[in-house]
């Protein structure tokens, strides 16, 4: 793996990002687990293996759709239930009929992404989340339902209401019960802006135009810090480590290789198995036919998501393959995005070598 160190320590030279963790997994072992560079460029402080990371929209897949899984296998909710038949406040909306498989394969009509953070900054604290769930209701459809692929924000904000109107629990609360502290995993949480800040080696974030501040230990994506930090499509924090533990269970239920710690195979083989419409695994992202993040050898039979912060997983289902790098690309700012040019290519040279 001489190549694959050699390739980070370049991407630290030319400022892909001020640091990184890469682990790469295959067949169970950790084949490779460095870090490079630095958690924080002002303060010189380099990045560990024990260096907390926001992990943006990692938060998808790996809190509120497996928030999802867990209700479904507990036959609390179904994947063809439909929003009015959970959240009463979307009966009289044209987003009542929504299902919960929809929203999860980014094929619901909703748009992309809409700055609500700017409204809800005008008002109290104790306000904003009814006030963001005020505007999930009245956002217009851009589209009809099942209609086109759109990646969405607003979507899973909206099955982070589905998921605590269902399990009577704040999603982050949920995800810790009943998966992560199952599992003894303690380096995934959400951080709540109104609880003590933990004690954490975190990675720097964005010198913040909108907060006037380096964001450190905060969630980065502005509409979940103005609701406080937990969000459907943003806010979970984690390590290299605990995302590979989290990971490694999914892949030995899906292959039927352990009692079910979390999840039935077939539960699992649902959740993973991309969608005809969409080209997307239920909350989680698939290899793209070209250009896609995870490079060119990843098998069809993969699942991954990419994170704004500059973070991403990628996991081939064939090969038992799992990469994971951690990156804090947008420190000291968002406008540095030579990491998509580099994140194909890192992946290429990982496959390669694993399979040589």
């Amino acid at each position: 793996m001489k190549q694959v160190d050699q390739m980070m320590k370049e991407a630290i030279t030319d400022e892909v990002f001020p640091g990184g963790v890469l682990l790469v997994a295959a067949a169970d072992s950790v084949v490779f687990f460095e870090t490079y560079g630095y958690a924080d460029i002002f303060s010189k402080r380099p990045m560990t293996k024990e260096t907390v990371f926001d992990l943006a929209s990692l938060t998808k897949p790996l809190a509120t759709t497996l928030a999802v899984m867990q209700l479904v296998s507990q036959q609390k909710l179904r994947l063809d239930q439909d929003l009015a038949s959970i959240l009463p406040q979307f009966k009289n909306s044209d987003k009542s009929r929504i299902t919960i498989k929809q929203l999860l394969c980014h094929t619901s009509g909703l748009c992309d992404y809409r700055p609500y953070y700017e409204s809800l900054d005008k008002l109290p604290p104790e306000r904003r989340k009814d006030a963001l769930r005020d505007f999930l209701v009245s956002e217009p459809l851009i589209d009809p339902p099942g209609a086109k692929v759109l990646y969405s924000d607003p979507g899973f904000m909206i099955l982070n209401r589905a998921v605590e109107q269902v399990a009577e629990r704040r999603l982050d609360q949920f995800v810790e019960a009943e998966i992560y502290g199952r599992l003894g995993i303690e380096k995934l949480f959400f951080i709540d802006l109104d609880s003590e800040p933990r004690d954490a080696q975190f990675a720097a974030t964005e010198r913040c135009p909108w907060r006037n501040t380096l964001i450190e230990g905060v969630v980065h994506d502005e509409n979940a810090y103005a609701v406080g930090g937990i969000e459907g499509h943003a806010g979970l924090f984690g390590t290299a480590k605990d995302v590979h533990r989290l990971l490694c269970v999914l892949l030995n239920d899906f292959y039927g290789q352990a009692e079910n710690i979390l999840f039935k195979k077939e539960l699992l083989q649902t959740f993973f198995r991309r969608d005809g419409r969409s080209g997307r695994a239920l909350g989680f992202d698939a290899p793209s036919s070209t250009g896609s993040s995870c490079g060119q050898y990843f098998s069809k039979k993969s699942v991954g998501h990419l994170g704004f912060t500059g973070t991403s997983f990628w996991m081939d289902l064939d090969r038992g393959v799992i990469v994971i790098l951690l990156t804090n690309r947008v420190h000291p700012s968002r406008d540095n995005d030579k990491i998509k040019a580099f994140r194909p290519q890192l992946h290429d040279v990982v496959m390669t070598l694993i399979e040589s």
